[in-house]
């Protein structure tokens, strides 16, 4: 044939998925803006940081991706140094978040209220271009919330600034160094490290650190134990305490830390991730251990459900595009009804997702600003390990679903696709995995005496009371009668031993997940400015099972049999000779 004459390839080019302004390909962020913070100024600087991340960022965080850091032990005079080098794209990344107040915007709170939801909402626009920069991010505010709680005083204001500061030349990020090697999320048992008291009032740690990531930021938070003055530490939660520091020195080199190694990961391998041994760090005066994490957590666990729902609405845009541009069998991919309502069930899982990860940034603005009620402290407690352990597995079912979309080349990495996947398995994981924050869900229950529960269980049924289009008739009985399912369920559940609910908390967090984000998507379009789509999305989500614990304990697998018949199962070892 001609086109192949003297060639090996022939002269057809597949198009490539074309990034598009990831703020007006946005129905759904573009709706809830209108319907609750309806602001020209916002929409403006929405609309131009979305035209910046296509222009410019987008490839910054390719740049990440294909140049990871690297650890330099030595100079080239044999002196240790530990320098981590990264791309220039990431030094880039942290100017960006300066400027465009990526984390600025929830401590200046110009919005009051909304200001957690403003800044989300430009964190969501970013994370899928930030080559994973919106990690030190959300460790950066956690730091910052801490601080804050804590009372923003010496030695910590200069930090506290530094953090929420719009400068570059002056901005900080921070890291997070809780987890040991025998840790993970269980730091009360976990911590090894040692706190030295010094006759200046402060401590030196020496400690080693398993996972510290973020580790070129600027300061970190970090735990240990407190020696007395017989060189003995208490053990267990009640022996922690928080600890501040400075990284580096005035000339810009670190100070008492000895980098083993830079992890070797599956994904997020554009951020330097380290094993750290901590040897005579100077640090500042004794914290609250344990008790600090909480805020920390919560504002971490946020920003990893934004991060999730912002992976799961990027592969849906550059699916939709490419079914404009890929035909296969005669006709346009967005000619084929099973593509679409493949992609389909992807945008109504999407849609929940930011819808749920919304509510808890409402929430968490409301109670920083002194306007939340009793029953919304308890919603955020609840809500927000619900929502991070349930988006988290969205997110990689949703992105791997979109990587098929693209056929072979959704598996090749020069396509920058399969890293949206690699990076999208840390979110179950990171700040806690499944299994933990649905024991988490647990504690918050009992620690509350069941308050949590009251309110979620309020609010819920207020959304649906609200609801008064026919339309969504079959919807709302659809979460009235999960709702009521889940109200039995632990009714009965309360006579059980405590063993019963621990076999139930995975499910138990899920149907509160599912529940939730059923009302939330049948209040959103029951607001005067929803689109057919917005009703079409909750009529949808709602023909899904809303509360799978109660129909898994109806078959049994909750019943105190099952646990040794589970680990038979796991641990069956062959018979054959």
């Amino acid at each position: 044939l001609p086109e192949f004459f003297r060639a090996g390839i022939g002269g057809f080019f597949q198009e490539r998925p074309m990034l598009k302004n990831p703020f007006l390909e946005d129905a759904l962020l573009q709706g809830y803006l209108r319907r609750h913070l309806p602001s020209e100024v916002l929409y403006s600087d929405l609309r131009v940081f979305g035209e910046r991340l296509v222009r410019e960022v987008d490839g910054w965080g390719r740049e990440c991706e294909v140049t990871p850091p690297r650890l330099v032990t030595y100079d080239p005079w044999g002196c240790r140094v530990d320098r981590i080098v990264t791309s220039p794209a990431w030094q880039r990344m942290k100017d960006l978040s300066a400027q465009e107040g990526l984390v600025a915007i929830g401590y200046e709170r110009s919005y009051g209220e909304w200001s957690r939801v403003y800044q989300m909402c430009k964190l969501y626009l970013y994370s899928p271009s930030s080559g994973l920069y919106t990690c030190p991010l959300a460790m950066t505010d956690g730091a910052a919330k801490v601080i804050q709680s804590l009372g923003v005083s010496w030695p910590v204001a200069d930090a506290f600034s530094r953090l929420t500061s719009r400068d570059p030349e002056h901005f900080w990020t921070s890291g997070q160094w809780m987890t040991e090697r025998r840790g993970g999320s269980d730091v009360g048992n976990g911590t090894e490290t040692v706190a030295l008291p010094q006759s200046d009032g402060t401590y030196r740690l020496s400690g080693f650190k398993w996972f510290t990531s973020a580790t070129d930021a600027d300061m970190t938070l970090t735990l240990a134990r407190v020696t007395d003055v017989d060189g003995q530490t208490t053990s267990g939660s009640r022996g922690l305490s928080m600890f501040y520091a400075a990284v580096r020195d005035e000339q810009g080199m670190v100070q008492g830390i000895e980098v083993q190694r830079l992890k070797d990961k599956l994904g997020t391998r554009q951020m330097p991730t380290a094993e750290l041994l901590l040897d005579g760090l100077p640090l500042s005066e004794e914290g609250r251990g344990v008790a600090c994490i909480a805020n920390m957590l919560t504002v971490t666990r946020i920003h990893n459900s934004v991060s999730a729902v912002a992976g799961m609405r990027r592969v849906l845009q550059l699916a939709r595009d490419y079914a404009t541009r890929r035909s296969t069998f005669g006709k346009l991919l967005r000619d084929h009804p099973l593509h679409m309502q493949t992609l389909a069930r992807m945008e109504v899982e999407t849609r929940g997702a930011f819808l749920l990860v919304m509510e808890v940034c409402r929430l968490i603005g409301r109670e920083e600003t002194g306007h939340a009620s009793q029953l919304e402290t308890h919603l955020l407690r609840l809500l927000t390990p619900v929502a991070k352990l349930y988006t988290g597995k969205q997110a990689v079912a949703v992105i791997s679903e979109g990587l098929e979309s693209f056929g072979g080349q959704g598996y090749i990495e020069d396509t920058g696709l399969p890293a949206m996947l690699r990076d999208a398995q840390v979110l179950s994981i990171w700040e806690g995995t499944t299994n933990v924050l649905s024991l988490d869900v647990l504690r918050c229950v009992s620690r509350s005496s069941g308050l949590v529960l009251q309110a979620y269980f309020t609010h819920t049924q207020s959304l649906l009371a609200a609801a008064s289009l026919p339309s969504l008739s079959v919807a709302v009985r659809a979460v009235d009668s999960a709702l009521s399912g889940l109200r039995e369920f632990l009714q009965a559940a309360a006579l059980t031993p405590p063993s019963f609910m621990e076999l139930a908390a995975r499910d138990l967090a899920y149907s509160l997940a599912r529940i939730y984000m059923g009302a939330l998507l049948i209040d959103h379009a029951s607001w005067e400015g929803a689109s057919n789509s917005d009703a079409y999305a909750a009529l949808r989500w709602c023909e899904q099972d809303l509360c799978p614990v109660v129909s898994k304990a109806a078959v049994g697998c909750y019943n105190m049999k099952t646990p040794p018949l589970d680990a038979a199962l796991v641990y069956e070892e062959s018979t054959r000779d």
